[in-house]
């Protein structure tokens, strides 16, 4: 299990290194770097949600091209508990946040931004790549069921840790040795190693758990879908970003799209950016 994190936010210079070395999971902060273009303070921050089997060095390269474009760039670490828990951590995040927000979610982490952005009027753009938009009611299992063509199930195996009041609760990670094929396809192999190795598990419970807000109904959103994704059926993020009335692309690229394909997840968070006035 992954030490508790004890700050919010993933130092963005620190992240490429962060990712090479397999440290997943661990928050960071440290002073800006000193290369690179001052922050424009009139262009939103840009906030970056990663999602299950994942951490936030996974944005790294787009973290790296957004800073280079003058933009305010945060990743925090989401503690994928429970979409409740986890949603309300994001906002406590948000909120420290000066300004606009474009607020831009992974994976589950489309579930985590669905819900955090929820009658917050700083966040004034939603960004999807390749990840959940469930509507009041609908689970991240749910709307994985709603097309065939996920195999995520046969790729992941179930560990347990204990829960504050006794018990057990139950989590999902991805087999080591099926990480590259069911997640990260394309992707070179060492990185894949590390990215599996350093991978935040996800509990059944945040999975399941039904979502209580849908911010994407009143907040303008894009969408990125990812055409080989093995994790959310490919057919299934076309019907959430129609339904979202998304500005969307589609990209031959697998589920973690923001690692094998930056270029296009970063183009799209730059749309999504300059529509914020």
């Amino acid at each position: 299990m992954n030490p508790p994190i004890s700050r919010r936010t993933v130092t963005v210079s620190l992240l490429a290194g962060v990712a090479a070395l397999g440290t997943a999971g661990t928050a960071f902060s440290a002073p800006a770097p000193a290369a690179g273009p001052h922050p424009d303070r009139a262009q939103p921050t840009i906030v970056l949600i990663h999602g299950a089997f994942a951490d936030a060095s996974s944005w790294s390269t787009v973290v790296e091209r957004l800073q280079r474009r003058g933009h305010r760039v945060l990743a925090p670490a989401l503690p994928l508990r429970g979409l409740a828990s986890d949603a309300a951590y994001i906002r406590s995040v948000l909120d420290s946040v000066p300004g606009p927000i474009v607020l831009v979610g992974h994976s589950y982490g489309g579930s985590v931004i669905s819900q955090a952005a929820a009658d917050a009027p700083r966040i004034k753009a939603l960004v999807y790549i390749a990840a959940f938009v469930p509507d009041i009611g609908e689970s991240a299992l749910a709307l994985t069921d709603k097309y065939p063509g996920s195999t995520l199930g046969q790729a992941t195996s179930t560990q347990y840790y204990p829960l504050p009041g006794g018990g057990q609760g139950a989590e999902l990670v991805i087999r080591k040795d099926l990480f590259r094929e069911q997640f990260a396809a394309g992707v070179p192999v060492t990185t894949a190693q590390n990215m599996a190795v350093g991978q935040r598990p996800i509990t059944l419970a945040a999975l399941r758990e039904p979502a209580t807000a849908a911010a994407w109904k009143k907040i303008p959103s894009w969408y990125l879908v990812a055409t080989e994704d093995r994790n959310i059926p490919p057919a299934a993020e076309r019907w959430m970003a129609e339904r979202a009335r998304a500005h969307t692309v589609t990209v031959r690229a697998p589920h973690a799209a923001a690692v094998s394909d930056p270029g296009p997840v970063t183009d799209l968070i730059l749309k999504a950016a300059r529509s914020v006035r």
